[in-house]
Parts: C-alpha cells; structure tokens; sequence
C-alpha cells in the first residue's frame, strides 16, 4: 500500500495529532506561572534600555559631528581667534561642559569656557596617528567620566589648533519618572555614570537609605550581567529573522524587597542600520535601565481548564477515531479481503456485505459477481443495491459526523472558552512605561528639530557676507551630505529668489521663504507636510539658509517597537509624522485621543506634562500623550507625539491564556480538516466512484475497464474487480453458442 494513500495512514496521523494535542493542551493551558512578573512588563524595560540606547548613541554622534563641522567650517573661512571659535560655540550649542582651544605644537591654552577639560590626558604628539582626533573617555578625579571630542583648526600661516570638547555620558531627554534608575556601563561592567537613585544624605531615614544601598547593589549586578551578555553577536542574542533593534539587548529580573521585585532592561550602543559602526559603538557603552514593580507570587493560572480541555479532546478524539475504524476502515479492508477471495476463486462463502453506504453497494455487487461466476445470468443475481434508512449514511456523511464532533471541541475554545475582555488586569507599569517612552520619544524629536534649527545657524553665520555663490555650494553640499535631516538647503534673498541649492527642489513658494521665526509648519491641505527651518545670514541684507526637513527623518524617529502607532501631531492635533501610513494633516483616530493631547498640553506649573491612559471602551488600549517641553525654538511650535497600542497584542497572562486557548482550538480545526480531507480525498470520492462502477458490471456491463488510481486499498478492490470482469469476459467466451431453439426454449 501507498504510504500516503490508503484508509490507515489519515486516521493514524488524525490519532496521533489528536492524542498530542490533548498532551500540549493539558500541559500548557494548565501551567502554573509563579514568576510574578508578566511577560510584557520585562519586555518593556528591553526597550525602555534600547531607547537610552539610541538616545545616548544620537547624542554622542551629533556631538562629534558637531564640533568636526564647525571645525572643518571654521577653517575654511578667515583666520580667528580661540576665544571667538568657543563664542561661537557655546552660542549655537549647548551641549559641552567644556570646552578648550589648545596649539597643538606647544600646547599651549589658547581659550577655554564651562569645565575645566582635562587636558593633561592628551598626547599631542599622536593626534596626527590614525585614529589620533577620535573620541576617548577619560575619568576625572572625583571619579566621574568624561567623553573628549576632538577637532582640528588649520589656516593658512597660523599654528594648528586643536579643538576640544567635554562632555558627560548623560541620558538627554529620557523621560524615567519614578522608582526608575538608569546607567550607562563599559565592557567590564563597571558603572560611569547613573541616574534615579538618590543619594543616602538626601533622605532621612534609615529604612530609606537600606533602600537605596540595596538599590545600588541590584544596579550593579544588572551592570555586570549586562557587560556578560553584551559580549555575545547581536545576531545571536536573539531569535533568528526577529529583527528589531540591531545590538545586543535583553531583560533581566532581580531579587525581591518587601513586595517589589527589581526589573531592569539593557542595550548596547548600536548603529540605526546593520553593519554600520559609529564613533558612539566603538566605544563599548551599554544602557541598563531598572525598575522596580509589584510582585505578586500568588497569582497562578488553575491547571484545571487545560486538564477538563485534554480530557474532553481524548473523549472527543476517541470517538471520532473509533467511528472511522469501525464504519470506514474494517469495512473497506473487508471488502478488498472479499474481492480478492473471489479473484482467487474461492466462490463456496456468500460474501459478507457491510452494513453502511458505498462499502454496502460494493459488497452487495460483489455477491451478484460471485454467483454469476457461479454461472448464474446478470438479470438473475437481482438488482443494485438501495439502502434504506441508517444504511444510506455513505463514507461522506460519516466523516462529516467526525468534523462535527472535532469541532464541537475546537469551536469552543477558538470563540467562548477563557475570554480575558475587558476584565484582563493590565500592570500599571506597563501604563508608566508607555507615558515615559512617549515622552523620550517628543524630546527625542525635538531635540532633533533643535539641532536642524541650530546646524542652519552654525552654517548661515560662517556663510557670511564675504562667501562667493560657488562657495556656498560647497557648503550647502557638505552640510546636505553630512545629515540626513534635509530634503533641501538653499540660499535666499530678501525677495525670496534662490542664489544656491542643494537636494531637491523648494517646496516654499518664493514669497514664503524668509519668516521671522525659525522652524515652521507649511503645506497645511497639501498632500504632504513641509516643515521649514530658517536661519538669517548676517552681513547679507536679508538674506537667510532656508533648510526643508525631510519627512522620512520624522518617521524614523517616531520608529520605535513596542509602541504601537505613533503620531506627531501639531498644536491642532493633525498628524504630520508617523511610524505607520497616514494621511497628512489628518485628525486622530478617536476622541479620547484628541482629549488626552489636550489635556497634555496644560501646563502644570512651569511646563506642560506627558500622560499615559488605560481604556477599555471598543477594546482595552493603552494610550500616552507628550507635547514638546524644553528649551529651544521647537518648543514654541505647540506639537505633541501621541501613542497607542491595544492591550491583548502584549503578554499579559489573561491574553497569553486566551491566545493559548484559541490556538489549541485551532490546532484542533486543523488537525481535523487536514486528516478528514485527507480521508475525503483518497478514499470517499474514489469509493463512491467505484460502487457506482461496481453495480455497473454486476449489472451486466462487461466493457468498461476498471482502471485503479490510486495503490490503496480502493485500488486493490478496483483491480479485483476487473480481474473479476475479465473472468466473466472469459467465462462468456467458452460458453457454446445457442441455437435458435435454444432461444425459442428459454422463452418459453
């Protein structure tokens, strides 16, 4: 027999398939989970750790590549002094400590603002190595670390200067709100710098300060766990095509103190896309981030459902397999033992009919074959057989019986059986931590925007009055290549006309293209939001560096996974940007929403607060809301960046158990549908043509040839059969011819 056809292999497999789903879903419907923290908070802090991540990776970059630009602008233009290279500086950005000018051949300090950079840990006699201006960290002496970037000042007839800037390895604008730390750690684990514990002189009590000395003690051994697993491929530390943040990062659970549990999350410094490398991922910094949450070890999943379920399924699964044995398969067997008992010639046994359907057609025919090899004419071996009552269900009926007993366990469970609704306890932390990455996300933004806005100034200052139209192509294309942020950089006049261009083409109409303001939002009924940044160049009668930002560069930053959607929207909530497709200037997609971006944008004492909410109208969603709070010119724009994601796509253990329940029922359909089709294919429609055929040639048709289809046990019967009609056909051919006597006879 065919190891894919036959009767036996479709119900063996459905035994099997049924029996170890019945095992699974006993197993893993009844699991008892005693961790006390849900899946969904630990994978929270993976990506809380991953924003520190990229944040502190962005910060460290735009550092370098801040001061290397307006290093490399500052020379090509006219010689000046130290102290107007830091002015310059420190009046466009504000994100050094310190900063120094130092001549490289005496080394001597020519200027120096902010805090004094340590200096001594610099060998002028390397700078010109490979590798001599890139970034290094350095410990000061009260043992708090800096990162030194590098640059060089180079005119024409003037000493070489080195400029240098110093900087801490804070977390810009991450939003950790309470009961969180977070750290930045090297390759050995060890700590350089931290946020969100208090220090022990800060509070009065001697329980609190036990806490904070625990505290410290579970974020260094997060530390040193994180540096572990840091080491390993960013490729392996995950599953494989899981995609997502392209370092190394995982989550981390800790011990217990009273009735919380410490939870941290960590993330090494990696680069937006795989196989690129930056100054910030050579230097071997991960992000842990720790949290403490509620810890209940009460809570428990019953193992009576999955038990009841495993239990129903054997009872179910055993009837439908016991029916298919006994109404499908003995009596299909017999009738190939029975054809090939008359092929054989054993013709003394009347054959034994079964009692149901096609295998009753079948066997009823055999026995009018049998004894018209006995001799005995076609029309006297009667007529084909008709079923009546309960023998009229056929081989179709019976399996269709068999679906519905399969079904009536599978439908349950994929549509009634262990609904969390809206009753499912969804953590608060989870409601926290959505409020505090949106937030991270907004400042993240517009930072970004600040840092547009303050890159334009940087060039359009040095750009000056004394700049030829050829030079300030070179410019505006040094500056287009080197961010991303820019669709377009062009230079215009006071009337608007464009004297350079760099990118694509304007977008501003030509009256629009000088404002007082410096970032603004146009394109408003348009198909696409334009947003504008402008920066005045001095000297020029009007003249300004117009730069139009690129959408794509907001969505990317908007990108961030366990988020849900996420929307930028503008101070009358229409969506500019987003992680997902969206409309431009479109309204969002509920009221709720619109009610929460309004109310986040109240001020609450001096600025305006991100909030996070739970609802469980049309589905339990949670949803966080943050308008741009800060300094800068992106802060007067009024915009906020909004998300959401629905509840049952987390792992929550009410929604875990759901989906573990749904997909056992449909297991189960499958199961069934698979191995019933299977059965329908190979053995039902090819039964139901052979009985048709085998009441033909019992009726007297000797022409037609029975062809098998399949090397089955349908088949093996087919083949009997014309064995049996060639026997006939041979019979009939050594009967001597009658007479016409013999005719007259038989009629009368």
């Amino acid at each position: 027999m065919s190891l894919i056809g036959g009767i036996r292999p479709p119900i063996a497999v459905l035994s099997v398939l049924l029996l170890s789903l019945a095992g699974i879903t006993a197993l893993v419907l009844g699991r008892v989970d005693n961790a006390g923290v849900p899946k969904a908070v630990m994978t929270s802090q993976q990506h809380f750790a991953e924003d520190g991540a990229i944040a502190l990776r962005a910060s460290i970059d735009e550092s370098v590549t801040d001061l290397t630009r307006s290093a490399a602008l500052f020379s090509a233009g006219e010689p000046v002094s130290g102290d107007a290279v830091l002015d310059k500086l420190g009046s466009t950005y504000q994100k050094w400590v310190g900063t120094a000018v130092v001549e490289v051949r005496s080394g001597k300090l020519v200027a120096a603002r902010g805090e004094t950079v340590p200096l001594t840990s610099l060998d002028s006699a390397a700078l010109g190595d490979e590798g001599g201006l890139a970034p290094r960290m350095v410990t000061l002496k009260n043992g708090e670390v800096r990162l030194l970037s590098l640059a060089l000042l180079s005119w024409p007839g003037k000493p070489q200067l080195l400029l240098v800037a110093s900087s801490n390895l804070k977390f810009p604008g991450i939003s950790i709100g309470q009961f969180r730390s977070i750290a930045v750690v090297d390759s050995r684990g060890a700590i350089l710098s931290s946020d969100g514990i208090e220090q022990p002189e800060q509070v009065r009590t001697s329980l609190d300060r036990k806490e904070i000395a625990a505290s410290n003690k579970q974020l260094a051994d997060f530390a040193r766990r994180a540096a572990r697993a840091a080491g390993q491929d960013p490729r392996s530390s995950k599953e494989p095509g899981a995609g997502g943040y392209q370092g190394v990062s995982g989550s981390l659970v800790g011990g217990r103190l009273l009735s919380d549990r410490s939870v941290a999350g960590y993330a090494t410094l990696a680069a937006a896309e795989p196989g690129e490398a930056t100054t910030a991922t050579g230097l071997g910094l991960s992000v842990v981030s720790m949290v403490k949450v509620a810890d209940d070890p009460t809570r428990t999943t019953s193992p009576v459902f999955g038990l009841l379920a495993g239990s129903a399924l054997l009872l179910v699964g055993g009837i439908a397999v016991a029916m298919l044995l006994g109404t499908v398969q003995r009596p299909l067997i017999r009738l190939f033992l029975e054809s090939r008992r008359l092929t054989r010639g054993d013709l003394t046994r009347p054959v034994t009919v079964p009692g149901y359907g096609e295998a009753h057609r079948i066997g009823h025919a055999l026995e009018r074959l049998r004894r018209q090899l006995l001799g005995e004419p076609a029309d006297a071996t009667g007529s084909a057989a008709r079923p009546r009552g309960l023998r009229r269900v056929g081989t179709r009926a019976l399996l269709a019986i068999c679906a519905v007993l399969l079904l009536a366990w599978a439908a349950p469970l994929m549509l009634l059986l262990n609904r969390a609704d809206g009753t499912a306890v969804v953590p608060q932390q989870l409601v926290n931590d959505q409020r505090e990455r949106t937030d991270t996300l907004s400042d993240r933004v517009r930072r970004a925007l600040n840092e547009g806005e303050a890159d334009l100034q940087s060039v359009a200052s040095l750009i000056g009055n004394k700049t030829a139209a050829a030079d300030m192509d070179k410019v505006l294309t040094r500056t287009y290549n080197e961010s991303r942020r820019y669709r377009s950089l062009y230079v215009v006049d006071s009337a608007g006309e464009v004297l350079a261009r760099e990118g694509k083409g304007p977008r501003v109409v030509r009256s629009k293209r000088t404002a007082e303001t410096s970032i603004r939002l146009m394109g408003q009924g348009g198909k696409e939001p334009v947003v504008v940044g402008t920066a005045e160049i001095p000297g020029r009668d009007g003249a300004a560096l117009v730069g139009e930002f690129r959408v794509e560069f907001l969505n990317a930053l908007l990108t961030r996974p366990g988020l849900g959607v996420v929307r930028l929207v503008d101070d009358k909530s229409k969506v500019i940007a987003g992680n997902t497709g969206f409309l431009a200037f479109q309204s969002l997609p509920d009221d709720h929403l619109e009610d929460l971006v309004a109310a986040t944008g109240q001020k609450l004492g001096k600025r305006a607060r991100a909030g996070g909410v739970l609802y469980r109208e049309g589905g339990v969603r949670i949803a966080a809301a943050a308008p741009f709070a800060g300094s800068g010119p992106a802060e007067s724009l009024g915009w906020s960046v909004v998300s959401w994601q629905r509840a049952d796509r987390l792992a929550i253990p009410e929604y875990e158990e759901q989906n573990r329940t749904v997909l056992a029922g449909l297991l189960g359909a499958a199961a069934a549908a698979a191995c019933l089709g299977w059965l329908h294919i190979v053995v039902a429609r090819p039964l139901r043509s052979l009985a048709d055929r085998a009441e033909s040639l019992a009726g007297g048709d000797r022409k037609a040839v029975l062809f098998p289809q399949h090397h089955d046990e349908v088949g093996a019967v087919t083949r009997s059969l014309e064995l049996i009609r060639q026997q006939l056909q041979d019979q009939r051919r050594q009967q001597p011819p009658r007479t016409p006597s013999d005719r007259q006879y038989i009629r009368n």
